[in-house]
């Protein structure tokens, strides 16, 4: 039988606004601490002072953005614990990116890494890889802050009847403010917070959930374990199907060296340690802690669809713990918590998001070669407004829409947007042969192209095989056999970067 709710747990419209400021409240003392005495250093990459193991621990949280929080629970209903198999992937690619990526950023001494690009290839290489990350951050970005506004639109501002925009531009201020002085050092100390905010979230919800249904340790540990194919980690039957292990663990390895190896938004919080060792210690320390808190989520899951089932609560997928967690069937702290976490995942992955997008084009785009500290100041102060304007504008482009197929299409064409960037790093540092820079955007364009026709048509074309995460490998090999073309007659090398 379905509990009564408790009416004086419910979540009210006060109690999320008096939830999300003490939050903020939080977050604004972090980030005024760590932002004093901030420079153009210090924004860029944190002055290279930031500590390993404290980068490791925020890593954890820049991981996992808001739509990483709701979902990650919810796919457990559909895939099992089948994503761990992805995180098996993720392993062996935060390997590469430590023993092959990360001594190569620090012996080229880059503020962004496409800068290796430019040495490597040219100007055209490096400013394809700018791009191409630019378009993939600024859609991304938008799209994990546009669904946490939503949630605090039906949560917030409908029942005091503010209309969206406004909280639009109340969400990209705060994100604004935090970031505009500090940087990425003001991200790292606000992921900090942001990933101790997301595991006592998960690990009080599990607690009050199990104790919910009657559970002690045991009884969780045996419930995760008996719950038939939402307890099913490995996919090996049938290589048609997305979730199998082979096309789960080549996508996971490939997309984290992609997504995160490749991703200025990520390494630049990386790249801020002292050095190249301390940088590898952070990445290999943060891989581990991040595969027990992805197993707690969806440990995590399986209580929530238990609970679900037990109460009449008909929520799945990304639904399912936000309906739990507001139900009023929980102890009010359980609904605190999620919106705490929620809150903190959404704006820590927005507020990494406009430094990078703001690193990358004051320095990638515009250029700050020739430049005084005070002129590059005076730009990136500049760059940072408009990003967090450009970001605004995208939300509010995609609440107009209101489609859910849209936000999945731009996913999907922000994941290809690696796939070259991922071509044009492989071939540069495993091929010494120089290329005609000037054709390489080309190249950039035509695999993504390639990639689209060949998902559409592989159930004709391959006998109803499907294309999961591994479509990443083949925009990056058809940008490197693009590359190949582009090898110069005079077959003259350059030196191995």
């Amino acid at each position: 039988m379905r509990s009564e709710p408790n009416s004086t747990l419910e979540m009210s419209p006060v109690a999320v606004i008096i939830t999300v400021l003490a939050y903020f409240a939080v977050m604004f003392l972090v980030s005024w601490i760590s932002s004093r005495g901030s420079d153009n250093s210090t924004f860029f990459s944190g002055g290279r002072k930031s500590k390993w193991y404290v980068v490791a621990f925020a890593m954890i949280g820049s991981a996992m953005s808001g739509v990483t929080f709701v979902s990650v629970p919810g796919m457990v209903g559909a895939s099992g614990f089948g994503y761990m198999q992805m995180v098996l992937g993720f392993i062996v690619g935060y390997l590469v990116i430590a023993y092959v990526l990360v001594p190569l950023f620090y012996r080229l001494n880059v503020v962004s890494i496409y800068q290796y690009l430019e040495n490597r290839f040219g100007a055209s290489s490096y400013k394809t890889g700018a791009w191409f990350f630019f378009i993939s951050k600024i859609l991304g970005a938008s799209v994990r802050l546009f669904l946490v506004c939503l949630t605090l639109q039906l949560l917030i501002f409908d029942p005091l009847g503010l209309p969206f925009i406004l909280n639009i531009l109340i969400s990209m201020g705060i994100v604004l403010a935090y970031t505009f002085r500090g940087g990425v050092k003001s991200v790292i100390w606000t992921d900090t917070l942001k990933t101790f905010c997301m595991l006592i979230a998960v690990i009080l919800s599990i607690v009050f959930i199990g104790k919910n249904l009657g559970l002690d340790l045991g009884g969780i540990v045996s419930t995760i374990k008996g719950s038939g194919p939402m307890s099913k980690m490995f996919y090996f039957d049938d290589v048609n199907h997305p979730q199998y292990f082979f096309k789960q663990f080549l996508g996971g390895l490939f997309t984290v060296v992609a997504m995160t190896g490749l991703d200025q938004d990520m390494m630049q919080r990386t790249l801020s340690c002292k050095d190249y060792r301390d940088s590898q210690k952070n990445l290999v320390t943060s891989i581990m802690m991040q595969s027990v808190v992805i197993f707690l989520f969806l440990s995590l899951g399986v209580l929530l669809y238990t609970f679900a089932s037990a109460n009449g609560i008909t929520e799945k997928g990304d639904t399912l713990f936000p309906a739990v967690a507001t139900s009023g069937l929980l102890p009010g702290i359980v609904g605190i918590l999620f919106i705490v976490g929620l809150v903190a995942s959404a704006y820590g992955a927005g507020g990494s998001a406009l430094t990078s997008l703001t690193t990358s084009f004051t320095v990638d785009i515009i250029g700050t070669k020739g430049k005084s500290e005070e002129k590059i100041k005076s730009v990136r102060q500049k760059v940072h407004i408009c990003m967090a304007i450009g970001m605004a504008i995208v939300i509010f482009v995609f609440n107009i829409l209101n489609n859910t197929s849209t936000i999945d299409a731009v996913y999907k064409i922000a994941s290809y947007t690696y796939g070259p960037i991922l071509g044009m790093f492989t071939f540069g540092i495993l091929c010494k042969k120089r290329v005609n820079d000037k054709w390489v955007p080309l190249v950039a364009v035509i695999a993504p192209v390639l990639c689209f026709v060949l998902q559409s048509n592989s159930e004709k074309w391959f006998g109803g095989y499907k294309f999961s995460y591994e479509l990443l490998i083949f925009n990056a090999v058809f940008t490197i056999i693009g590359l190949c073309l582009l090898i110069k007659k005079d077959g003259e090398n350059v030196q191995k970067a």
